[in-house]
């Protein structure tokens, strides 16, 4: 009894007949070439992703392989073949101005968020403040992450370091999260720009407790050291910005583009923010991006 077989279909006896040559010969010459075929189509798709990705680490391109194209290739394959064709990511440069000041007589509170175990948004948001190099001077980055989801929130870049720049961030984040009173802490180290009464009055304002790390204990805050981290070495170190417009432009469409919305975060289950966030419950109005968060709103929500 055969199989049924689609017309016209066929078998390997038969196309070894009309080739004129043995079974035995075809099936040497295929377990020979199948396996550089397969090498050649995982290595295609490597590239292509590591192209389109182009500070993707060999663990993300193999996960990416997986998901999106339906390859199942060790991690530790993926290295190899990244290795070979030369595609293994970037290294960051060394750390050069500093934008931490904690010399100051500004209050210093206590750390609220040891041992603090997540469950949603808006109970964490943590901040930090890092330098980005332009052709003639330095500009100033100051960032705001939802702990919880890793995305960020709010963001401002300037070519000073004053509180404002700081506040700036904030008010971003508040506009686009509209925490509720009372329902959130705000981390941060110990710089002058968040002990500040200018930075303070706006947390007080908002309900918003503040928390600070402990003395030259940068873990305290390591979820805005590690954006830092991701933002010099996928976007910053790999640029000549011309003027403070142009890193604007460039890092924000970073953020927001790829950052929040298509880079895979370990921690996320490989998945980004953006996607991360979207398997919670929230209400219809809450805003998903800066842009919608900046557009007035008709109707209040309590969140």
């Amino acid at each position: 009894m055969t199989s049924p077989r689609p017309q016209g279909e066929l078998t390997v006896e038969r196309m070894c007949f009309l080739a004129q040559v043995s079974r035995a010969g075809y099936y040497r010459h295929w377990a020979a070439s199948a396996p550089r075929e397969e090498e050649t189509a995982v290595r295609d798709a490597i590239q292509k992703v590591a192209l389109e990705n182009r500070f993707y680490g060999y663990r993300r391109v193999a996960k990416d392989l997986h998901d999106k194209h339906g390859l199942v290739v060790n991690h530790k394959r993926v290295l190899r073949l990244m290795r070979r064709d030369n595609l293994l990511c970037l290294r960051k440069r060394p750390f050069v101005p500093v934008t931490t000041d904690s010399r100051h007589e500004w209050r210093v509170v206590p750390n609220l968020v040891r041992d603090l175990v997540l469950t949603d948004l808006n109970q964490l948001w943590v901040a930090d403040i890092t330098y980005v190099r332009l052709a003639e001077e330095y500009a100033f980055l100051a960032v705001v992450l939802d702990a919880f989801s890793r995305r960020v929130i709010g963001w401002a870049l300037e070519t000073h370091l004053r509180a404002s720049l700081a506040v700036a961030a904030l008010q971003m984040a508040i506009a686009a999260r509209r925490p509720a009173p009372a329902s959130l802490i705000h981390h941060s180290d110990r710089g002058v720009q968040y002990a500040c009464s200018e930075y303070t009055s706006v947390l007080e304002a908002q309900g918003i407790q503040p928390s600070m790390s402990r003395v030259a204990n940068p873990y305290d805050n390591a979820k805005a050291e590690s954006f830092m981290k991701t933002l010099k070495h996928e976007e910053v170190d790999g640029r000549d910005y011309r003027n403070l417009s142009q890193a604007r432009d460039e890092i924000g469409a970073f953020i927001e583009n790829v950052y929040n919305r298509r880079r895979l975060h370990s921690a996320l289950a490989y998945r980004s923010p953006a996607e991360f966030e979207t398997t919670l419950t929230r209400p219809a109005s809450y805003p998903r991006s800066f842009s919608q968060a900046a557009q007035p709103t008709t109707t209040a929500t309590s969140l």
